[in-house]
């Protein structure tokens, strides 16, 4: 492990010789990766970090500031237990009260929304809700109930949201 200097601030790196043409800087889960032409000497290697050293310096702050926000967002268990509970909960009541069910219901990791509802009448509700208010939770839940009748977002889709949950917006800027 060798150092290279920015602003007063050290950054370690690792260094590998590879049978490579160009030199490479890689960040990688808060590290410093080097990758350099097996012949290039320790001279060549020092000068090409020094003049990355600012863009180093950044790209190495936001990676270890992304670890620590996936630390924070850790879902637990309980978490898990919690949301399950608060879906089915929601489920039974606006089944109830919209007259339609879900053929399923399921809670996984989405990347793109906090909830999706299929053509097939299926839903499925983002694990990450597990960290989310319960009122921002029964609001997805509630949103996805509305497409058994309305599959889109028309004006009509809207009013029945806002019929069933008067103060939905105010719930969703709880998913922010």
């Amino acid at each position: 492990m060798q150092n290279i200097e920015y602003d007063g601030h050290i950054i370690p790196y690792t260094l590998y010789k590879s049978k490579i043409k160009n030199m490479y800087i890689y960040i990688k889960e808060g590290k410093v990766l080097v990758k350099v032409p097996s012949r290039v000497n320790e001279n060549k290697v020092q000068d090409f970090l020094n003049k990355k050293s600012e863009w180093i310096y950044k790209n190495l702050e936001k990676s270890k500031e992304k670890i620590r926000k996936e630390k924070e967002e850790r879902i637990e268990q309980k978490d898990i237990e919690r949301l399950q509970k608060i879906v089915e909960e929601n489920i039974y009541k606006y089944s109830k009260i919209l007259g339609k069910s879900p053929k399923k219901v399921r809670i996984r990791d989405l990347k793109y929304a906090w909830g999706s509802c299929s053509s097939n009448k299926n839903i499925s509700i983002n694990l990450k809700l597990a960290l989310k208010d319960e009122r921002a939770i029964e609001y997805v839940v509630l949103h996805e109930m509305c497409h058994l009748i309305h599959m889109n977002h028309s004006k009509s889709f809207w009013d029945l949201v806002e019929k069933n949950m008067p103060k939905y917006k105010e719930y969703k800027k709880l998913l922010a």
